[in-house]
């Protein structure tokens, strides 16, 4: 017959099992975090990022605008000439318009580019949320159950010891080999 198993790991098993219980409730909100801060990102780069830059746009023309008007009649005016203060000013508010230009002009690339930059990660982390949603809860679980029946076979006696000698067992056969020479007197 065969031996009895030693049981003796069950609190590995129940240690681990904690384990994996802490990793989930640490792993979990801090993938959905960083799933909120993927949408945070791309409201900021379409709506609040899109809205100042439109208005800085507007701002910086404006100021263009009036930097050329001032130019512009200091240069018509025979009265007096161009300041090199209103030369500067120009020249900085045309330098702000490009530099604005620029900007919003990499803000579009970015809106365009995002989702085909972050998708596939996104992806990926969204199979790691099922994984941890699904199949760890499912594993803690099953763990749970091996622990209570290692727990509850460790417990039970061995076959032997409850049913008494089994007939088969060295004690009964020398019993019966006892019994035999007598009975043949």
């Amino acid at each position: 017959m065969a031996e009895r198993a030693q049981v003796t790991a069950v609190d590995a098993l129940e240690a681990f099992r904690a384990e994996l219980v802490v990793y989930i409730s640490k792993a979990r909100p801090t993938l959905e975090e960083v799933s909120a801060d993927v949408l945070r990102v791309r409201v900021w780069l379409e709506s609040e990022q899109r809205t100042h830059w439109e208005n800085e746009m507007r701002r910086r023309r404006r100021e263009l605008e009036q930097a050329q008007e001032a130019l512009f009649s200091s240069r018509i005016s025979k009265l007096r000439q161009e300041s090199a203060a209103e030369v500067m000013a120009f020249h900085r508010a045309k330098r702000a318009q490009e530099e604005g230009e620029d900007k919003l002009r990499t803000l579009k690339q970015w809106n365009r580019e995002f989702d085909s930059r972050v998708q596939p990660l996104v992806k990926q982390m969204e199979k790691l949320h099922t994984i941890l949603a699904n199949d760890l809860v499912k594993a803690i679980a099953y763990l749970a159950q091996a622990v209570r029946t290692l727990d509850a076979y460790a417990e039970t006696p061995p076959p032997a010891a409850a049913a008494g000698p089994a007939p088969g067992s060295g004690s009964s056969t020398a019993a019966a080999a006892g019994a035999a020479p007598g009975a043949a007197r």
